[in-house]
């Protein structure tokens, strides 16, 4: 992964469907180490997951359809913020896969980039000048998100 200089890197993640941070992917944790911020679309389904990813970076995260109890109550359903003047939109989603992106775009005003999971497809695409971009689950795949004079998205296998 070749950083441009000035520029921030985001891990991104969905659907990690794990009890513990040690049922994450060696890859996807060696990776997350090197990045800047971390982005959790939803779907952590234990707390110990959002409270191993803290001890990597700094963690903005949603919660998911299939979240305990626990996590659905300290994460909102969806947030905005901005890195390197961009504007973030983050949400899990909702219903089947098609239409999905429709869906999350409509949950936010303005925004340069919309992460989301939930369909556990990725997704890594600009519609009308917004960056649409799914890591998929985090089983098969994870992102990052490079913010610079421009904004890059790349969908890593595990």
């Amino acid at each position: 992964m070749h950083k441009a200089s000035g520029a921030v890197t985001i891990g991104v993640l969905s659907d990690t469907h794990a009890s513990s941070i040690a049922e994450i992917s060696p890859r996807i944790l060696e990776a997350l180490a090197s990045v800047d911020l971390i982005v959790h679309a939803g779907d952590f389904v234990t707390r110990d997951v959002l409270e191993g990813l803290k001890k990597l970076k700094p963690v903005t995260a949603v919660r998911g359809n299939m979240d305990s109890q626990e996590v659905t109550a300290l994460l909102p359903d969806k947030e905005v913020f901005s890195v390197g003047g961009r504007k973030i939109g983050v949400t899990h989603g909702s219903g089947g896969p098609s239409g999905i992106a429709r869906r999350v775009r409509a949950l936010f005003d303005e925004v340069d980039v919309v992460i989301y999971g939930h369909s556990h497809v990725a997704q890594n695409e600009v519609i009308d000048g917004v960056l649409f971009f799914n890591p998929g689950r985090a089983r098969e795949s994870f992102g990052i998100l490079t913010i610079g004079e421009e904004v890059r998205g790349e969908t890593i296998p595990v």
